[in-house]
């Protein structure tokens, strides 16, 4: 009777070990599967953005924008890290008044630095500018091990660090500038991965609890068997 009353509880533990398996496998595969609609949502969206010059209103994710303006050179800021083609250097990071009076904040592109600390230094140009490039809305930055700002770098691209000084921007989000004056070598561009990545990884994670599921199985009819 003991023997017996063993053997259930190896098959109850058994199954319920297999059956918290077969559903973390369900819930990825599905958080996978949303992901890739997510996806999906976010292509069509930056492909539809219309081509935006000079606006007054908040731009789609994507869009792409002219404005003219002025550079507010004197508040040039650098964010730090940035690599391109293994050479290492800072994204210049420049905030702008257009002929609206409203403040971008305009990513210039690429400045080699090299391993140096020294604080960067890119020229601006003076007087009227046109800069065209793809808007990104602000998004929330990776962990910060300290504060933000370190000097005239920035660990992460942000907003705030103008602000006490500038007031706040008009448009939540930047312009990764691809021509214009002042523009320097692109780095930056939209990271967004294919939906079908994702629903690969969705079928991948359904799959694996297949598995779990026919190993349950099959496992739970031997300890049911030996119980017996």
């Amino acid at each position: 009777m003991m023997k017996t009353s063993r053997g259930q509880g190896r098959f109850y533990s058994w199954c319920l070990f297999w059956v918290m398996l077969v559903a973390l496998g369900v819930y990825l595969g599905l958080w996978q599967w949303e992901r890739a609609v997510d996806k999906r949502a976010a292509i069509a969206i930056r492909e539809s953005a219309d081509a935006l010059i000079e606006p007054v209103i908040p731009p789609a994710q994507g869009a792409t924008v002219t404005v003219r303006g002025e550079y507010l050179a004197d508040y040039t800021l650098y964010l730090d890290n940035r690599v391109v083609a293994g050479r290492i250097g800072v994204a210049v990071l420049t905030p702008l008044r257009d002929n609206h009076g409203q403040l971008w904040l305009i990513q210039r592109g690429f400045l080699e630095t090299g391993p140096s600390r020294a604080p960067p230094s890119a020229t601006t140009p003076e007087g009227r500018v046109e800069i065209k490039g793809e808007w990104q809305a602000t998004q929330t930055g990776g962990p910060l091990y300290g504060d933000n700002r370190e000097g005239v770098r920035l660990q992460q691209l942000s907003l705030s660090p103008w602000e006490p000084e500038l007031g706040a921007f008009s448009y939540a989000g930047w312009v990764h500038a691809s021509e214009g004056d002042g523009v320097l070598t692109q780095w930056w561009e939209a990271n967004v991965m294919p939906p079908s990545r994702h629903m690969g990884y969705a079928f991948q994670w359904w799959g694996l609890a297949l598995a779990a599921f026919l190993i349950m199985l099959i496992g739970g009819y031997r300890l049911r068997r030996d119980a017996q």
